[in-house]
This record gives structure tokens, C-alpha cells and sequence, in this order.
């Protein structure tokens, strides 16, 4: 008898990013496909179903009832520095201004 049961309403989803160990990973799709439920569902079904049975926590967390959840990051401060070059000068034809001292000897 599977001990987290198929969903029976929809809650509202986040999203999370997480890394697992190739045999929890391996474990988490298994269990997922013997329920017929999405790996979101069971991994959330996990932390409600663990959680739930840790009393030490369940009283920390009524004497702490704020969100823990990190603030989110400005999407504009997120941006990484481009890498690209900036455009090189256009030349005219015959005109040498924008060539170095050696590259316009060269011509």
C-alpha cells in the first residue's frame, strides 16, 4: 500500500531548483510512476508527510510563523556582463584612420 496517496485537488505551485543524488533521483521517478503522480507531487507530498511527524519543529514553527523563504532578486541585478567586444571601428573605403600605426604601414 503506498503511503502518499494520488492528489485529490490542485494547490497552488512554486518553483523550486534542487540538485538529488542520482539514486534519490532514481527513486523519486520509480515512486512517482507506481502512484501515477508527477515527481512534484511526491517530493511535496515527502516534505508534508516527514515534516509533519517532527513535533520539535511543529512547535518551533507555531512560535515562528514568518516566511523563511529568501526575497526574491531583481531580475535586472541578475544580469551577468556581457562578454562581447565592443563593435569595431568601420573604415571607409581608402580611409586608414581607424588602423594602427602598424596595420596602416602595412597598406
Amino acid at each position: 500500500m503506498a503511503l502518499i496517496k494520488p492528489r485529490s485537488r490542485g494547490k497552488r505551485l512554486v518553483r523550486h531548483r534542487t540538485r538529488l543524488d542520482h539514486e534519490t533521483n532514481e527513486t523519486l521517478y520509480a515512486y512517482a510512476r507506481f502512484i501515477g503522480e508527477s515527481t512534484e507531487y511526491v517530493l511535496n507530498q515527502v516534505v508534508d508527510t516527514v515534516l509533519a511527524r517532527d513535533k520539535e519543529f511543529l512547535q518551533w514553527r507555531a512560535a515562528h510563523p514568518d516566511s523563511f523563504v529568501p526575497a526574491a532578486m531583481d531580475r535586472g541585478h541578475r544580469r551577468r556582463p556581457s562578454s562581447r567586444r565592443a563593435p569595431a571601428m568601420a573604415a571607409a573605403p581608402g580611409d586608414n584612420s581607424a588602423l594602427t600605426s602598424s596595420q596602416a604601414s602595412a597598406h
